[in-house]
């Protein structure tokens, strides 16, 4: 079963989308994460596999590196 959760950032940079990914990659092996830094709301795409994605802990990761993130409804 595929999961996908999408949230709206407020990533400024590749740089710091980069250093995000790369934590949420090796905190959560089961997740693969993306940003979109041209879209307007600076999307973060998380989809995972193997286990569902717990929104608290991607917006506590976002905030541990300065960030916003809000869930976007479906």
């Amino acid at each position: 079963m595929k999961v996908v959760e999408v949230y709206k950032t407020n990533v400024q940079s590749k740089i710091q989308g980069s250093r995000i990914i790369g934590f949420l990659h090796r905190r959560y092996p089961w997740y693969n994460a993306n940003f979109d830094l041209d879209d307007i709301d600076r999307i973060l795409r998380v989809e995972s596999f193997q286990q569902s994605i717990d929104n608290e802990n991607i917006i506590s990761v976002m905030e541990q590196f300065g960030c916003k993130a809000e869930p976007l409804p479906d």
